[in-house]
């Protein structure tokens, strides 16, 4: 297996972005389903796949800019470990590889403090 020295910048980057889905995750589990104020709602007897919602008040208003505020930073960071000049120096068909060593990186430096 494939060894690699990341860049500090991109792991910093890595883990922010998991910690700003986790974020993200956490505050769509919290928050009503529907942005906007809804009635409830159900599929009709016939229906394929029955499903239905309950009423919805909508979101916070500081809800909605916690989440546009987390998704504006992990399109900011996502677009900074896709961009990042490091990726230059493997072949086109390894850059994948090295991506998803770095997505796992924490786990393996938890693995290794661990042991």
């Amino acid at each position: 297996m494939a060894t690699y020295e990341f860049p500090p910048m991109l792991i910093d980057a890595q883990n922010e972005l998991d910690q700003v889905r986790a974020d993200l995750r956490t505050l769509f589990e919290r928050v009503p389903w529907s942005v906007e104020p809804m009635d409830a709602w159900e599929t009709h007897e016939n229906a394929w796949r029955p499903a239905s919602r309950p009423a919805s008040p909508g979101w916070d208003p500081e809800d909605a800019a916690e989440i546009a505020r987390l998704r504006a930073r992990e399109l900011e960071l996502a677009e900074v470990l896709v961009c990042h000049p490091y990726w230059i120096e493997f072949a086109p068909g390894d850059v994948q590889a090295a991506r998803d060593a770095l997505k796992h990186q924490r786990e393996k430096e938890s693995a290794s403090t661990a042991s």
